[in-house]
């Protein structure tokens, strides 16, 4: 059955390219560093990152499945529906244009998915998203299913040509309709990086009730403040960053919550894909940096009381999933998404090549 019958009847961060180069004294202020608020009070003792265990499988969705995605699988989000998990990502055809694109598979067998393709198209030329659409972040706002999703332009340098994050919404999660041909948020807004045009999904967008029995929608996404240059982190400087929005369409209160550390060598360029969750006592996190030790990414966790203000324990203590083995990962892990499965959390998450490997899994039993 092809893609277009079964709709019918159902019913990047991306290899993040560097370009012309600035006066490197320039560059630096630009990708410069946040001002650090005082940390919240961290736990007695070392800090705890979850047992991951990789899957064997691994990686349980590689590339070329189709035409679609022959290049790559990167960024995956789930939606569980149905005992299936639904699994929304940017695939690369062979000419490096990335959509998003949609692959299902039964909750108790991750290694046996069914790819529908992409959902919808890039912009038209010289638009934000007209060479990829990339970072799908779903949610339900309003009695309609909310894609957010990042574009790259051909305007400006290296993270710079991520200049927009679009909406699509849906009724049923299979047919889609782009909201705008501009997008809904931009990479502005912050004073410490006044001229930053970059910006990048990554994260989900949890819901924070209000006094008035309103729902408040926080996002936590990624700004993409890096400009092009020699240094890593110069030209791959990011910050993980939240708005908040009563629905889904006007984002406001932007606020910083995470970004590099410069004694932490595996982290100390870039921060990106704040995936947080509750728990009894508060709230974890995991989510990828960009460091000097590794020249890319590594997955990390952090830990908080409120959902703004993390703690990551001391350099080395929350290096959960680093590159491993001479295989799929070896040379990074990064684009992290949990979901709870049973009694347990499973990560969905890619490895070498920004997801030229494809897509992978774990699972570990919740610290709390």
């Amino acid at each position: 059955m092809n893609r277009r019958t079964y709709l019918k009847t159902a019913g990047a961060s991306a290899v993040l390219t560097v370009a012309a180069p600035f006066i490197l004294r320039r560059a630096a202020a630009a990708a410069a560093p946040a001002p650090t608020a005082p940390p919240a009070a961290a736990p007695a003792g070392p800090f705890r990152v979850h047992d991951w265990k990789r899957d064997a499988r691994n990686p349980v969705l590689p590339n070329g499945g189709g035409a679609f995605d022959v290049g790559c699988c990167m960024n995956p989000f789930v939606v569980i529906r149905d005992g299936e998990y639904w699994l929304f990502y940017a695939g690369a055809d062979k000419g490096g244009a990335r959509r998003i694109c949609l692959a299902t598979c039964p909750i108790d067998d991750v290694s046996q998915w069914k790819r529908h393709g992409p959902l919808f198209e890039r912009g038209g030329k010289g638009s934000f998203d007209e060479t990829w659409c990339v970072l799908p972040c779903l949610h339900r706002i309003g009695g309609k299913w909310h894609l957010y999703y990042t574009g790259r332009s051909t305007d400006g340098g290296g993270l710079q040509a991520f200049r927009g994050i679009g909406l699509a919404v849906s009724d049923d999660l299979l047919n889609w309709k782009k909201t705008s041909d501009e997008p809904i948020l931009l990479g502005d807004g912050f004073e410490q990086w006044p001229n930053n045009r970059g910006i990048a999904g990554g994260g989900p967008i949890l819901e924070i009730s209000q006094p008035d029995g309103r729902i408040l929608y926080r996002m936590y996404y990624t700004l993409a403040n890096g400009v092009p240059g020699k240094e890593l982190v110069v030209n791959q400087a990011k910050q993980s960053v939240i708005a908040h929005s009563y629905d889904g369409l006007r984002w406001t209160d932007k606020r910083h919550v995470l970004g590099p550390r410069r004694d932490a060598d595996y982290e100390n360029a870039a921060t990106i894909a704040l995936n947080p969750w509750k728990t009894k006592t508060g709230w974890r996190a995991i989510y990828a940096g960009i460091g000097t030790r590794f020249g890319a990414y590594s997955i990390c966790e952090a830990a908080s009381a409120d959902g703004l203000t993390w703690h990551r324990g001391q350099p080395g203590e929350n290096l959960a999933l680093a590159p491993a083995g001479k295989g799929w990962e070896s040379k990074m892990t990064e684009y992290p998404h949990v979901v709870r499965e049973g009694d347990h959390l499973r990560l969905f998450y890619c490895g070498n090549g920004y997801g030229a490997t494809g897509i992978g899994t774990a699972t570990a039993v919740p610290i709390e």
